[in-house]
Protein backbone atom coordinates (compact mmCIF):
# COMPACT_ATOMS: atom_id res chain seq x y z
CA UNK A 1 0.00 0.00 0.00
CA UNK A 2 1.51 3.37 -1.11
CA UNK A 3 2.60 5.86 1.22
CA UNK A 4 0.75 9.16 2.21
CA UNK A 5 2.48 11.26 -0.08
CA UNK A 6 3.21 8.58 -3.25
CA UNK A 7 -1.11 8.10 -2.91
CA UNK A 8 -1.32 11.93 -3.20
CA UNK A 9 0.97 11.57 -6.29
CA UNK A 10 -1.07 8.50 -7.62
CA UNK A 11 -4.64 9.99 -6.83
CA UNK A 12 -3.07 13.32 -8.86
CA UNK A 13 -2.19 11.32 -12.02
CA UNK A 14 -4.87 9.89 -12.00
CA UNK A 15 -7.38 13.12 -11.88
CA UNK A 16 -4.80 14.69 -15.07
CA UNK A 17 -6.26 11.53 -17.19
CA UNK A 18 -8.64 12.66 -19.75
CA UNK A 19 -11.67 10.36 -19.16
CA UNK A 20 -14.39 9.98 -21.91
CA UNK A 21 -16.79 8.87 -19.58
CA UNK A 22 -15.94 11.70 -16.98
CA UNK A 23 -16.41 14.56 -20.34
CA UNK A 24 -19.81 12.59 -20.65
CA UNK A 25 -21.14 13.64 -17.38
CA UNK A 26 -20.52 17.68 -18.08
CA UNK A 27 -23.33 19.36 -20.41
CA UNK A 28 -21.63 20.73 -22.97
CA UNK A 29 -20.40 16.71 -23.80
CA UNK A 30 -23.13 15.06 -23.36
CA UNK A 31 -24.65 14.42 -26.50
CA UNK A 32 -20.85 13.51 -27.87
CA UNK A 33 -20.49 9.99 -29.30
CA UNK A 34 -17.57 7.34 -27.96
CA UNK A 35 -15.45 8.81 -30.93
CA UNK A 36 -16.18 12.45 -30.55
CA UNK A 37 -15.21 11.88 -26.65
CA UNK A 38 -12.04 9.96 -27.51
CA UNK A 39 -10.70 12.55 -30.03
CA UNK A 40 -11.40 15.32 -27.39
CA UNK A 41 -9.67 13.57 -25.16
CA UNK A 42 -6.39 13.06 -27.58
CA UNK A 43 -6.18 16.35 -28.26
CA UNK A 44 -6.82 18.00 -24.86
CA UNK A 45 -5.54 17.38 -21.74
CA UNK A 46 -6.15 17.66 -18.31
CA UNK A 47 -4.82 20.42 -16.03
CA UNK A 48 -5.22 21.35 -12.92
CA UNK A 49 -4.68 25.74 -12.46
CA UNK A 50 -4.15 26.97 -9.13
CA UNK A 51 -5.54 30.30 -7.57
CA UNK A 52 -4.86 33.61 -9.47
CA UNK A 53 -5.23 34.81 -12.97
CA UNK A 54 -5.80 31.97 -15.98
CA UNK A 55 -5.69 34.63 -18.59
CA UNK A 56 -6.07 38.53 -19.31
CA UNK A 57 -8.37 40.17 -21.53
CA UNK A 58 -7.57 41.37 -25.03
CA UNK A 59 -4.27 38.35 -25.23
CA UNK A 60 -4.57 36.37 -28.00
CA UNK A 61 -6.80 33.43 -27.58
CA UNK A 62 -5.13 30.26 -27.25
CA UNK A 63 -7.28 28.09 -25.21
CA UNK A 64 -10.39 26.38 -24.75
CA UNK A 65 -11.04 25.85 -21.07
CA UNK A 66 -13.78 23.78 -19.55
CA UNK A 67 -14.51 23.42 -15.73
CA UNK A 68 -14.60 19.70 -14.34
CA UNK A 69 -14.70 20.78 -10.54
CA UNK A 70 -13.48 23.93 -8.82
CA UNK A 71 -14.74 27.85 -9.37
CA UNK A 72 -14.01 30.50 -11.25
CA UNK A 73 -14.35 34.11 -11.60
CA UNK A 74 -15.11 36.27 -15.24
CA UNK A 75 -14.15 39.61 -15.12
CA UNK A 76 -14.38 42.28 -18.15
CA UNK A 77 -12.52 45.90 -17.98
CA UNK A 78 -14.68 48.62 -18.30
CA UNK A 79 -12.83 52.05 -17.58
CA UNK A 80 -10.16 50.76 -16.58
CA UNK A 81 -11.71 48.68 -13.67
CA UNK A 82 -12.55 45.53 -13.70
CA UNK A 83 -16.09 44.19 -13.40
CA UNK A 84 -16.72 41.06 -12.42
CA UNK A 85 -19.63 38.84 -14.75
CA UNK A 86 -20.23 36.04 -13.25
CA UNK A 87 -18.45 33.58 -10.43
CA UNK A 88 -19.48 29.89 -10.68
CA UNK A 89 -18.10 26.78 -9.51
CA UNK A 90 -20.68 24.79 -12.20
CA UNK A 91 -19.38 21.55 -13.59
CA UNK A 92 -18.58 22.01 -17.90
CA UNK A 93 -18.85 25.88 -17.71
CA UNK A 94 -16.70 27.55 -20.68
CA UNK A 95 -14.40 29.83 -21.16
CA UNK A 96 -11.73 31.35 -22.90
CA UNK A 97 -11.26 30.92 -27.38
CA UNK A 98 -14.72 29.85 -27.55
CA UNK A 99 -14.92 31.99 -30.95
CA UNK A 100 -12.27 29.52 -32.30
CA UNK A 101 -14.50 28.39 -34.70
CA UNK A 102 -15.08 31.79 -36.56
CA UNK A 103 -11.31 31.89 -37.39
CA UNK A 104 -9.82 34.70 -38.72
CA UNK A 105 -12.71 36.39 -39.65
CA UNK A 106 -13.24 37.77 -36.30
CA UNK A 107 -10.81 39.21 -32.67
CA UNK A 108 -9.31 35.68 -31.37
CA UNK A 109 -8.23 37.75 -28.13
CA UNK A 110 -9.90 36.41 -25.08
CA UNK A 111 -12.96 38.95 -24.40
CA UNK A 112 -12.44 39.05 -20.73
CA UNK A 113 -10.17 37.81 -17.80
CA UNK A 114 -10.77 34.57 -16.47
CA UNK A 115 -9.57 33.74 -12.59
CA UNK A 116 -9.50 30.47 -10.57
CA UNK A 117 -11.13 30.93 -6.92
CA UNK A 118 -9.41 27.64 -5.64
CA UNK A 119 -6.97 25.02 -7.10
CA UNK A 120 -9.53 23.62 -9.65
CA UNK A 121 -9.62 21.32 -12.69
CA UNK A 122 -10.22 21.68 -16.30
CA UNK A 123 -10.18 20.39 -20.17
CA UNK A 124 -7.62 22.25 -21.75
CA UNK A 125 -7.97 22.10 -25.76
CA UNK A 126 -5.64 24.44 -28.14
CA UNK A 127 -7.71 27.02 -29.56
CA UNK A 128 -7.23 25.64 -33.26
CA UNK A 129 -7.98 21.98 -31.97
CA UNK A 130 -11.28 23.36 -30.33
CA UNK A 131 -12.10 25.26 -33.55
CA UNK A 132 -11.22 22.55 -36.05
CA UNK A 133 -13.38 19.98 -34.21
CA UNK A 134 -16.76 21.75 -33.93
CA UNK A 135 -15.96 22.83 -37.32
CA UNK A 136 -15.99 19.02 -38.83
CA UNK A 137 -18.65 17.97 -36.11
CA UNK A 138 -21.51 20.43 -36.44
CA UNK A 139 -21.14 21.95 -39.93
CA UNK A 140 -24.56 22.85 -39.64
CA UNK A 141 -24.70 24.41 -36.83
CA UNK A 142 -21.57 26.31 -37.35
CA UNK A 143 -23.20 27.58 -40.46
CA UNK A 144 -26.06 29.09 -38.75
CA UNK A 145 -24.12 30.28 -35.87
CA UNK A 146 -22.00 32.25 -38.39
CA UNK A 147 -25.38 33.33 -40.46
CA UNK A 148 -26.47 34.94 -37.59
CA UNK A 149 -23.59 36.59 -36.48
CA UNK A 150 -22.81 38.21 -39.57
CA UNK A 151 -25.76 38.39 -40.70
CA UNK A 152 -26.27 40.37 -37.00
CA UNK A 153 -23.44 42.21 -37.70
CA UNK A 154 -24.12 43.67 -41.30
CA UNK A 155 -27.78 44.82 -39.82
CA UNK A 156 -26.12 46.15 -37.09
CA UNK A 157 -23.81 48.19 -39.47
CA UNK A 158 -26.50 48.81 -42.35
CA UNK A 159 -28.91 50.38 -39.59
CA UNK A 160 -26.47 51.77 -37.64
CA UNK A 161 -25.60 53.56 -40.59
CA UNK A 162 -29.26 54.59 -41.70
CA UNK A 163 -29.54 55.75 -37.77
CA UNK A 164 -26.59 57.83 -38.09
CA UNK A 165 -28.18 59.49 -41.66
CA UNK A 166 -31.73 60.10 -40.12
CA UNK A 167 -29.88 61.61 -36.79
CA UNK A 168 -27.72 63.76 -39.49
CA UNK A 169 -31.07 64.52 -42.01
CA UNK A 170 -32.65 65.44 -38.46
CA UNK A 171 -29.50 67.79 -37.42
CA UNK A 172 -29.36 69.46 -40.57
CA UNK A 173 -32.84 70.35 -40.89
CA UNK A 174 -32.46 71.64 -37.20
CA UNK A 175 -29.25 73.66 -38.14
CA UNK A 176 -31.08 75.08 -41.37
CA UNK A 177 -34.10 75.93 -39.30
CA UNK A 178 -31.83 77.94 -37.21
CA UNK A 179 -29.37 79.47 -39.58
CA UNK A 180 -32.85 80.95 -41.84
CA UNK A 181 -34.18 83.22 -38.57
CA UNK A 182 -30.92 85.42 -38.77
CA UNK A 183 -30.18 85.14 -42.06
CA UNK A 184 -33.64 86.22 -42.72
CA UNK A 185 -33.51 88.82 -39.92
CA UNK A 186 -30.28 90.49 -41.54
CA UNK A 187 -31.99 90.55 -44.86
CA UNK A 188 -34.71 92.63 -42.88
CA UNK A 189 -32.79 94.49 -41.21
CA UNK A 190 -30.67 95.19 -44.32
CA UNK A 191 -33.68 96.73 -46.25
CA UNK A 192 -34.89 98.65 -43.79
CA UNK A 193 -31.39 99.97 -43.04
CA UNK A 194 -31.33 100.91 -46.88
CA UNK A 195 -34.49 102.79 -46.07
CA UNK A 196 -33.20 104.57 -43.16
CA UNK A 197 -30.13 105.84 -45.20
CA UNK A 198 -31.96 107.28 -47.65
CA UNK A 199 -34.13 109.16 -45.58
CA UNK A 200 -31.35 111.29 -43.48
CA UNK A 201 -30.00 111.71 -46.37
CA UNK A 202 -32.82 113.50 -47.69
CA UNK A 203 -33.13 115.06 -44.14
CA UNK A 204 -29.46 116.27 -44.77
CA UNK A 205 -30.65 118.08 -47.88
CA UNK A 206 -33.39 119.43 -45.47
CA UNK A 207 -30.83 120.58 -43.04
CA UNK A 208 -28.30 121.90 -45.23
CA UNK A 209 -31.53 124.58 -46.68
CA UNK A 210 -32.31 125.32 -43.29
CA UNK A 211 -31.94 128.20 -41.17
CA UNK A 212 -29.66 126.51 -38.46
CA UNK A 213 -26.80 128.23 -37.10
CA UNK A 214 -22.75 126.94 -37.44
CA UNK A 215 -23.41 126.62 -33.34
CA UNK A 216 -26.46 125.14 -33.66
CA UNK A 217 -25.99 122.68 -36.35
CA UNK A 218 -22.50 121.27 -34.11
CA UNK A 219 -24.89 120.86 -31.07
CA UNK A 220 -26.95 118.06 -33.16
CA UNK A 221 -24.35 116.28 -34.74
CA UNK A 222 -23.16 115.96 -30.56
CA UNK A 223 -26.86 115.36 -29.92
CA UNK A 224 -27.02 112.33 -32.65
CA UNK A 225 -23.18 110.70 -31.05
CA UNK A 226 -24.81 111.33 -28.09
CA UNK A 227 -28.17 109.27 -29.31
CA UNK A 228 -26.16 106.57 -31.16
CA UNK A 229 -24.06 105.69 -27.72
CA UNK A 230 -27.15 105.07 -25.96
CA UNK A 231 -28.77 103.09 -28.00
CA UNK A 232 -25.71 100.98 -26.63
CA UNK A 233 -26.50 101.39 -23.28
CA UNK A 234 -30.37 101.17 -23.26
CA UNK A 235 -31.70 99.60 -20.40
CA UNK A 236 -34.09 96.38 -20.44
CA UNK A 237 -37.72 97.59 -19.73
CA UNK A 238 -40.57 95.84 -18.86
CA UNK A 239 -43.73 95.65 -21.33
CA UNK A 240 -45.33 98.10 -19.31
CA UNK A 241 -42.56 100.66 -18.15
CA UNK A 242 -42.18 100.51 -22.48
CA UNK A 243 -45.53 101.28 -22.91
CA UNK A 244 -45.82 103.91 -19.98
CA UNK A 245 -42.80 106.30 -21.75
CA UNK A 246 -43.94 105.80 -24.94
CA UNK A 247 -47.36 107.44 -23.46
CA UNK A 248 -44.99 110.10 -22.29
CA UNK A 249 -42.96 110.96 -25.06
CA UNK A 250 -45.47 110.81 -27.54
CA UNK A 251 -47.20 112.96 -26.03
CA UNK A 252 -44.02 115.10 -25.62
CA UNK A 253 -43.92 115.14 -29.45
CA UNK A 254 -47.63 116.43 -29.13
CA UNK A 255 -46.87 119.46 -27.60
CA UNK A 256 -44.07 120.49 -29.33
CA UNK A 257 -45.81 120.09 -32.79
CA UNK A 258 -44.07 116.83 -34.18
CA UNK A 259 -46.69 115.32 -36.25
CA UNK A 260 -47.65 111.02 -35.69
CA UNK A 261 -45.25 111.67 -32.41
CA UNK A 262 -46.57 107.90 -31.34
CA UNK A 263 -45.10 106.42 -34.34
CA UNK A 264 -41.41 107.92 -33.35
CA UNK A 265 -42.04 107.16 -29.30
CA UNK A 266 -41.13 103.39 -29.52
CA UNK A 267 -38.10 104.31 -30.98
CA UNK A 268 -36.59 106.38 -29.06
CA UNK A 269 -37.95 104.40 -26.20
CA UNK A 270 -36.03 101.43 -27.49
CA UNK A 271 -32.91 103.73 -27.08
CA UNK A 272 -33.29 104.41 -24.09
CA UNK A 273 -33.73 108.15 -24.64
CA UNK A 274 -36.38 109.85 -22.18
CA UNK A 275 -38.33 113.21 -21.59
CA UNK A 276 -35.10 114.84 -20.04
CA UNK A 277 -32.63 113.88 -22.93
CA UNK A 278 -35.89 115.45 -25.14
CA UNK A 279 -35.97 118.59 -23.47
CA UNK A 280 -32.01 119.16 -23.73
CA UNK A 281 -32.72 118.40 -27.67
CA UNK A 282 -35.73 121.47 -27.70
CA UNK A 283 -33.03 123.57 -25.36
CA UNK A 284 -29.96 123.33 -28.42
CA UNK A 285 -32.50 124.16 -30.82
CA UNK A 286 -35.46 126.48 -29.23
CA UNK A 287 -33.95 128.55 -31.48
CA UNK A 288 -34.69 127.25 -34.62
CA UNK A 289 -38.15 126.98 -37.01
CA UNK A 290 -40.90 124.84 -36.14
CA UNK A 291 -40.10 123.01 -39.60
CA UNK A 292 -36.47 122.82 -39.36
CA UNK A 293 -36.82 121.55 -35.66
CA UNK A 294 -39.29 118.78 -36.59
CA UNK A 295 -36.56 117.31 -39.44
CA UNK A 296 -33.61 117.90 -36.58
CA UNK A 297 -36.18 115.35 -34.50
CA UNK A 298 -36.68 112.90 -37.33
CA UNK A 299 -33.03 113.54 -38.56
CA UNK A 300 -32.37 111.53 -34.88
CA UNK A 301 -34.79 109.22 -35.27
CA UNK A 302 -33.61 107.95 -38.42
CA UNK A 303 -29.70 107.69 -36.90
CA UNK A 304 -31.10 105.73 -33.59
CA UNK A 305 -33.21 103.48 -35.83
CA UNK A 306 -29.64 103.33 -38.36
CA UNK A 307 -27.99 101.88 -34.88
CA UNK A 308 -30.80 99.73 -33.97
CA UNK A 309 -30.71 98.13 -37.27
CA UNK A 310 -26.91 98.15 -37.28
CA UNK A 311 -27.09 96.22 -33.80
CA UNK A 312 -30.07 93.80 -35.54
CA UNK A 313 -27.28 92.58 -38.48
CA UNK A 314 -24.67 92.18 -36.49
CA UNK A 315 -26.93 90.45 -33.70
CA UNK A 316 -27.92 88.33 -36.67
CA UNK A 317 -24.33 87.56 -37.86
CA UNK A 318 -23.09 86.65 -34.77
CA UNK A 319 -26.10 84.19 -34.34
CA UNK A 320 -24.92 82.81 -37.70
CA UNK A 321 -21.52 82.71 -37.15
CA UNK A 322 -22.01 80.90 -33.60
CA UNK A 323 -24.10 78.24 -35.77
CA UNK A 324 -21.26 77.14 -37.84
CA UNK A 325 -18.73 77.44 -34.78
CA UNK A 326 -20.92 74.92 -33.60
CA UNK A 327 -21.15 72.70 -36.28
CA UNK A 328 -18.23 72.77 -37.01
CA UNK A 329 -16.90 71.65 -33.53
CA UNK A 330 -19.89 69.10 -33.77
CA UNK A 331 -18.39 67.73 -36.79
CA UNK A 332 -15.07 68.10 -35.83
CA UNK A 333 -14.18 69.34 -39.34
CA UNK A 334 -10.80 69.70 -39.92
CA UNK A 335 -9.57 68.15 -36.72
CA UNK A 336 -7.59 64.71 -35.95
CA UNK A 337 -9.95 62.48 -35.35
CA UNK A 338 -8.39 60.99 -32.49
CA UNK A 339 -7.41 64.58 -29.86
CA UNK A 340 -7.38 66.33 -26.41
CA UNK A 341 -10.59 68.58 -25.96
CA UNK A 342 -12.54 70.19 -23.65
CA UNK A 343 -16.04 68.27 -22.92
CA UNK A 344 -17.84 71.47 -22.20
CA UNK A 345 -17.12 72.91 -25.66
CA UNK A 346 -18.73 69.23 -27.20
CA UNK A 347 -21.59 69.76 -24.89
CA UNK A 348 -22.00 73.02 -25.61
CA UNK A 349 -21.91 72.62 -29.33
CA UNK A 350 -24.51 69.52 -29.30
CA UNK A 351 -27.03 71.32 -27.61
CA UNK A 352 -26.83 74.36 -30.20
CA UNK A 353 -27.50 71.60 -32.57
CA UNK A 354 -30.29 70.24 -31.08
CA UNK A 355 -31.17 73.60 -29.94
CA UNK A 356 -34.59 73.46 -32.19
CA UNK A 357 -35.54 69.62 -30.99
CA UNK A 358 -35.32 71.23 -27.59
CA UNK A 359 -37.84 73.66 -27.89
CA UNK A 360 -39.34 76.50 -25.23
CA UNK A 361 -40.38 73.08 -22.91
CA UNK A 362 -37.26 71.90 -22.38
CA UNK A 363 -35.36 73.78 -19.36
CA UNK A 364 -31.47 73.25 -20.25
CA UNK A 365 -29.05 73.16 -16.76
CA UNK A 366 -25.52 73.32 -17.32
CA UNK A 367 -23.97 71.82 -14.13
CA UNK A 368 -19.82 71.87 -15.31
CA UNK A 369 -16.82 71.09 -13.37
CA UNK A 370 -14.61 73.87 -14.68
CA UNK A 371 -11.73 72.80 -13.42
CA UNK A 372 -12.21 69.30 -15.33
CA UNK A 373 -9.33 69.16 -17.70
CA UNK A 374 -8.82 68.28 -20.75
CA UNK A 375 -9.34 64.11 -21.86
CA UNK A 376 -8.03 62.48 -24.89
CA UNK A 377 -10.82 60.97 -27.30
CA UNK A 378 -12.42 60.68 -30.40
CA UNK A 379 -14.35 63.99 -30.31
CA UNK A 380 -16.63 63.51 -33.21
CA UNK A 381 -17.56 60.16 -32.19
CA UNK A 382 -18.44 61.53 -28.62
CA UNK A 383 -20.52 64.23 -29.77
CA UNK A 384 -22.70 61.27 -31.15
CA UNK A 385 -23.19 60.13 -27.95
CA UNK A 386 -23.98 63.21 -26.15
CA UNK A 387 -26.51 63.15 -29.32
CA UNK A 388 -28.12 60.08 -28.99
CA UNK A 389 -28.38 60.73 -24.60
CA UNK A 390 -30.41 64.32 -25.21
CA UNK A 391 -32.29 62.97 -28.01
CA UNK A 392 -33.49 60.20 -25.38
CA UNK A 393 -33.54 62.33 -22.59
CA UNK A 394 -36.18 65.28 -24.30
CA UNK A 395 -38.24 62.22 -26.00
CA UNK A 396 -38.39 60.46 -22.40
CA UNK A 397 -39.60 64.05 -20.84
CA UNK A 398 -42.25 64.26 -24.19
CA UNK A 399 -40.77 67.73 -24.59
CA UNK A 400 -41.51 69.44 -21.48
CA UNK A 401 -39.37 69.11 -18.29
CA UNK A 402 -35.10 69.69 -17.74
CA UNK A 403 -32.42 68.26 -19.22
CA UNK A 404 -29.63 68.46 -16.88
CA UNK A 405 -26.10 68.52 -18.18
CA UNK A 406 -22.94 67.79 -15.22
CA UNK A 407 -19.44 67.21 -15.78
CA UNK A 408 -17.27 66.34 -12.77
CA UNK A 409 -13.88 64.27 -11.87
CA UNK A 410 -13.60 61.27 -10.62
CA UNK A 411 -10.62 59.21 -9.46
CA UNK A 412 -8.47 59.39 -13.16
CA UNK A 413 -12.06 59.61 -15.13
CA UNK A 414 -14.14 62.64 -16.03
CA UNK A 415 -17.34 62.46 -15.95
CA UNK A 416 -20.56 63.52 -17.97
CA UNK A 417 -24.56 62.90 -16.49
CA UNK A 418 -27.01 63.81 -19.19
CA UNK A 419 -30.38 63.85 -16.60
CA UNK A 420 -33.93 64.22 -17.43
CA UNK A 421 -36.83 64.17 -15.52
CA UNK A 422 -39.23 61.54 -17.55
CA UNK A 423 -41.15 58.92 -16.15
CA UNK A 424 -37.94 56.89 -15.61
CA UNK A 425 -37.00 53.23 -17.13
CA UNK A 426 -39.00 50.50 -16.14
CA UNK A 427 -37.43 48.17 -14.04
CA UNK A 428 -37.33 45.47 -16.76
CA UNK A 429 -35.95 47.17 -19.38
CA UNK A 430 -33.17 48.46 -17.39
CA UNK A 431 -31.02 45.81 -17.75
CA UNK A 432 -30.95 45.33 -21.84
CA UNK A 433 -31.13 49.04 -22.28
CA UNK A 434 -27.84 48.68 -23.84
CA UNK A 435 -28.94 45.48 -26.24
CA UNK A 436 -28.67 46.15 -29.99
CA UNK A 437 -32.12 46.54 -30.94
CA UNK A 438 -34.07 47.18 -27.78
CA UNK A 439 -36.46 49.72 -27.36
CA UNK A 440 -38.56 51.12 -25.04
CA UNK A 441 -39.90 53.50 -28.05
CA UNK A 442 -43.26 52.57 -30.19
CA UNK A 443 -42.20 50.53 -33.62
CA UNK A 444 -41.09 53.20 -35.93
CA UNK A 445 -39.76 55.10 -33.27
CA UNK A 446 -36.67 53.89 -32.56
CA UNK A 447 -34.20 51.16 -33.72
CA UNK A 448 -32.73 50.24 -30.42
CA UNK A 449 -29.53 51.25 -31.52
CA UNK A 450 -28.74 54.49 -30.20
CA UNK A 451 -27.87 53.00 -26.71
CA UNK A 452 -25.87 50.27 -28.36
CA UNK A 453 -23.79 52.46 -30.52
CA UNK A 454 -22.95 54.61 -27.56
CA UNK A 455 -21.84 51.78 -25.14
CA UNK A 456 -19.54 50.54 -28.20
CA UNK A 457 -18.19 54.48 -29.03
CA UNK A 458 -17.90 54.53 -24.71
CA UNK A 459 -16.65 51.02 -23.58
CA UNK A 460 -14.92 49.67 -26.46
CA UNK A 461 -13.57 52.92 -27.84
CA UNK A 462 -12.80 54.36 -25.42
CA UNK A 463 -12.35 52.06 -22.37
CA UNK A 464 -14.97 54.14 -21.08
CA UNK A 465 -17.91 53.10 -18.77
CA UNK A 466 -21.72 53.90 -19.59
CA UNK A 467 -24.54 53.13 -16.76
CA UNK A 468 -27.97 54.42 -16.01
CA UNK A 469 -29.12 55.19 -12.98
CA UNK A 470 -33.46 55.64 -13.25
CA UNK A 471 -36.60 56.74 -11.11
CA UNK A 472 -39.12 58.50 -11.84
CA UNK A 473 -38.69 62.13 -12.33
CA UNK A 474 -34.90 61.21 -12.30
CA UNK A 475 -33.14 59.48 -15.34
CA UNK A 476 -29.39 59.58 -15.32
CA UNK A 477 -26.70 58.26 -17.88
CA UNK A 478 -23.62 58.56 -16.47
CA UNK A 479 -20.63 58.47 -19.03
CA UNK A 480 -17.05 57.84 -17.97
CA UNK A 481 -14.11 58.64 -19.58
CA UNK A 482 -10.22 57.73 -18.90
CA UNK A 483 -8.01 61.19 -18.28
CA UNK A 484 -5.00 59.55 -19.86
CA UNK A 485 -5.17 58.16 -23.29
CA UNK A 486 -6.30 55.11 -24.33
CA UNK A 487 -4.89 55.21 -27.63
CA UNK A 488 -1.87 54.88 -29.88
CA UNK A 489 -2.27 57.45 -31.00
CA UNK A 490 0.90 57.00 -33.62
CA UNK A 491 -1.33 54.65 -35.46
CA UNK A 492 -4.56 57.59 -35.49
Amino acid sequence: MPTGTAQEATMTDHALICDPDELRTLFLFEKLDDDQLAELCAAGHIEYLEPGLAYREGEPATCFYVLIDGEVRLTKLSGGTEIEINRTDQRGVYAGAWMAYLGDKVSQDYPGSMYVQRRSRFLVLRAADFGRMVKHWFPMAVHLLEGAFYGGQRSSQRIAERERLLALGSLSAGLTHELNNPAAAAVRATAGLRERVAGMRHKLKMMAEGKFSPEALVKLIELQEQAAEQVAKAPDLTPLEAADREDALADWFDDHGIADGWNLAPTFVQAGLDLDWLDGVHATLEACQAQVFEGAIRWLNYTIETELLMNEVADSTTRISTLVVAAKQYSQMDRAPYQVVDLHELLDSTLVMLNRKLGDGVRVVKDYDRTLPPVPCFAAELNQVWTNLIDNAVYAMGGAGTLTVRTYQENDCAVVEIGDTGPGIAPEAKGRIFEPFFTTKPVGDGTGLGLDISFRIVVNKHEGDIRVESEPGDTRFIVRLPLEPTVDTDQQ
